[in-house]
């Protein structure tokens, strides 16, 4: 069965509306709690103003300060990242003139958004066991693994229940008191960070949490009171636990054993598939440009090239029934699609991807995720457009960041010296 669906209002008030009358049953929240992030606006307009807006300069120093929040220096770019509203061409291609050490740091970041990507795409769902280590059992045992009394784990719960995001520094504190401290399975605490950001995807999500755990290292990052002094300095002064914190000492985590990669982790045997068509593939006249949550941005390659065709976006409702995501996650994206609405056609629909879009000519950008090619097979897609891809896969290794590193191309503007911290000892750049 599948329902058309009316075409949205712009704004934050009027998406948290049209989510509680047409997708109240398939979220986290009761129809009277559903509200929009208090801190992101969807749509393009807001990712264009948040990069404009964006200054590189202090992010090495400041993107992993936590608390109070004016320390902070994490852009706050990736839901725009995620949904593909701001591609990472572009905003590697803003940071140009900042200062080098930040502007380094910083696309650092963006490169580990990258092989993320590559992973992901490369095999699939089974990134979940693309672990060279399976990771440690911790000794410690915990009632709830994210004991709300400790002000450091209240501050970080807020924000991501409420915000639906969370700077690098305490999604690893989360994730490592979740596992690593509480002998939590690390795929339930991911699953409970998917439900709630709105930057959240399987590719980087999943593999900050199996960073996390050691799974690609054998080393797991450790959460203790030492990080929340040097990031959050005073938030342990009011906390219920001052005097005597559960986390004052370094958690005792050992390497876990190492198992053989799956398949695709050592190589690639055909990077032009993983990489999808380099230029765009026309073999019809499609009728109609189909969108995914991967690519809502006014660049995205087959709205570019079909100006005048309307888009059709599909919620895809067994799906989110099985995901059942918080509101905030939707409404954003109903704010990204009302906002497109202002621009071009948008048709909404409920139901199955395949059902609703049978019968149609599409067109449609490339999405490196394993739900794109399996109901791209089953459609008819006249034309599909490149995924802009800031570094090119590869075929070679990609066990690791610094692996897959070593065979990628250098993004371009090119620079004469690029270092990445990443092939270095640095613990604090995961996500």
């Amino acid at each position: 069965m599948t329902t058309v669906l009316p075409a949205p209002s712009t704004g934050a008030a009027a998406a948290a509306c049209w989510v509680a009358e047409h997708l109240a049953g398939l979220v986290l929240e009761a129809p009277a709690d559903i509200a929009a992030s208090p801190r992101f606006r969807g749509g393009q307009g807001a990712a264009d103003a948040a990069l404009e807006a964006y200054e590189v300069s202090g992010y090495a120093a400041r993107r992993n300060e936590v608390w109070p929040p004016e320390r902070r220096g994490a852009s706050g770019l990736s839901p725009f990242i995620r949904h593909g509203l701001l591609g990472l061409p572009r905003v590697w291609d803003h940071v140009e003139d900042g200062p080098a050490r930040d502007r380094r740091k910083f696309r650092d970041e963006l490169l580990w958004q990258e092989y993320s990507r590559h992973l992901y795409a490369r095999v699939g769902a089974r990134s979940a066991a693309a672990l060279r280590h399976r990771p440690a059992r911790a000794p410690e045992r915990w009632p709830d693994p994210w004991p709300r009394d400790m002000a450091c784990v209240d501050l970080t719960l807020g924000e991501l229940e409420r915000d639906g995001w969370l700077v690098n520094q305490t999604r690893m504190w989360l994730a490592s008191q979740w596992t690593v401290r509480a002998g939590g399975e690390w795929s339930a605490g991911e699953d409970r960070f998917f439900a709630h950001l709105l930057d959240g995807s399987r590719a980087a999500n999943r593999l900050g949490w199996q960073w996390v755990v050691g799974a690609g290292t054998g080393r797991p990052y450790g959460f203790s009171r030492a990080q929340v002094r040097k990031r959050a300095p005073g938030l342990c002064g009011g906390c219920l636990h001052d005097a005597d914190c559960p986390i004052a000492a370094w958690p005792d985590a050992a390497r876990g054993a190492a198992v053989p990669p799956v398949e695709g982790l050592r190589s690639d045997p055909d990077p032009e598939a993983t990489a999808g068509p380099s230029d765009p593939i026309v073999v019809g006249e499609p009728d109609a440009v189909w969108l995914t949550a991967e690519s809502l941005g006014d660049a995205d390659p087959a709205l570019v090239a079909n100006p005048d065709l309307p888009a059709v976006f599909v919620f895809d409702e067994k799906l989110l029934g099985h995901l059942r995501l918080s509101a905030k996650r939707l409404c954003f994206l109903v704010e990204t699609l009302a906002d497109l609405a202002t621009r071009r056609e948008v048709q909404l629909h409920l139901g199955d991807p395949v059902d609703v879009l049978a019968g149609s000519s599409l067109a449609a950008t490339f999405a490196p995720v394993p739900g794109w090619r399996r109901r791209s097979a089953a459609l008819q897609l006249a034309a599909i457009y490149p995924w802009p891809w800031l570094v090119a896969p590869h075929g070679a290794a990609a066990g690791s960041f610094s692996a897959w590193r070593k065979n990628a191309r250098e993004p371009a503007p090119r620079e004469a010296s690029l270092r990445f911290a990443l092939d270095e000892p640095d613990r604090t750049s995961r996500w």
